[in-house]
């Protein structure tokens, strides 16, 4: 039994390496199933097996890419807490803002997909939606629960999930807005817009202005310091 389970693994590892490869070289769209199941050497109906769509197959690499990123996994192994909660949304917020102003149009992409899926049949949307509730929803709501019992933020009358999914969607669409080469909205001065956004979040999940006002204030002078550090190194 063991031996068919690592066989398995194994063809599900080999399978998502070729597809890295071929989404890297010609986009989601050029990619098929097929085209995927001949550079990984195997028919595209065992293919099917581990993955039912090509959708199943590009979630499956953004959640392992998401699990191999230090920071986010350092992140969710903190202690649940109101800082915690507090550098879950700002994180959120600096990838999401990020994204128009990057080099690599890869991530630019993937919001495209995320946006035109919303259109679409939804199945590339779900598949990722469910992936980012297993990696981060339980630390979210931990770190919320940890909150209003600090005294930081009010007790939540509905699925405190919820709160989390109305903050990823504010982002998310606030990120939509900057990614034409003429921004659909300026938002203002540029230097504003992360601290208003994370502001603006953490308001809305119940956080009250102290707490928003020391946590955050703090976890950017810790990030200045970072910077100064590499600066200087």
């Amino acid at each position: 039994m063991s031996s068919l389970r690592m066989t398995s693994d194994l063809r599900r590892q080999l399978i998502l390496g070729a597809a890295k490869r071929c989404f890297a070289r010609h986009g989601y769209n050029g990619t098929t199933t097929k085209s995927v199941a001949a550079a990984a050497a195997i028919s595209e109906a065992l293919l099917f097996k581990h993955f039912p769509s090509k959708a199943a197959l590009y979630a499956e690499i953004l959640s392992d890419e998401c699990e191999a990123d230090p920071a986010l996994m350092e992140l969710l192994e903190r202690e649940p807490s109101t800082a915690t909660l507090v550098e879950l949304i700002r994180g959120m917020v600096q990838h999401f803002l990020a994204i128009a102003d990057g080099p690599d149009q890869e991530e630019a992409q993937r919001l495209r997909l995320m946006a035109t899926s919303h259109l679409d049949d939804g199945e590339f949307a779900r598949l990722l939606y469910a992936k980012i509730e297993t990696l981060i929803g339980a630390v979210f709501v931990t770190s919320l629960e940890r909150a209003v019992a600090a005294g930081d933020a009010r007790p939540c009358t509905g699925d405190p999930l919820n709160l989390f999914w109305f903050a990823h969607h504010s982002v998310m669409t606030a990120a939509l807005t900057r990614l034409p080469a003429a921004p659909c909205l300026a938002y203002g001065k540029a230097n504003d817009l992360e601290r208003q956004l994370c502001e603006f979040l953490l308001r809305g999940i119940g956080l009250n202005d102290a707490a928003i006002a020391s946590h955050l204030s703090h976890n950017q002078a810790a990030d200045a310091g970072k910077t100064a550090i590499a600066e200087s190194a």
